[in-house]
């Protein structure tokens, strides 16, 4: 698990900025430099794989018991980076 203060990868960056409206309802980012602040602040983390979301998730207090990786992976905080890792960014 990675994050925190210089930690996103250009693709991370890209990636939430590219689809962040699949989290939020309109744009809380405008550039790079934004979203990465963003992701910074809000503490957002990058996993390696879907098993490591749903361990996230259920140590988060979040009951993802009954969801297929499949529904797992289209949750609105789940963003898929193109290198098959996972951005998980709690709003």
């Amino acid at each position: 698990m990675t994050g925190g203060k210089g930690m996103f990868s250009k693709e991370c960056v890209e990636t939430f900025l590219k689809n962040q409206l699949q989290l939020f309802d309109e744009k809380v980012v405008e550039n790079e430099k934004e979203a990465e602040e963003f992701l910074e602040d809000n503490l957002a983390v990058v996993l390696n794989s879907l098993k490591e979301v749903r361990e996230y998730f259920e140590e988060s207090g979040m009951d993802v018991s009954g969801l297929s990786k499949k529904e797992l992976e289209e949750t609105s905080e789940v963003f898929k980076l193109p290198s098959g890792k996972y951005l998980v960014v709690e709003a």
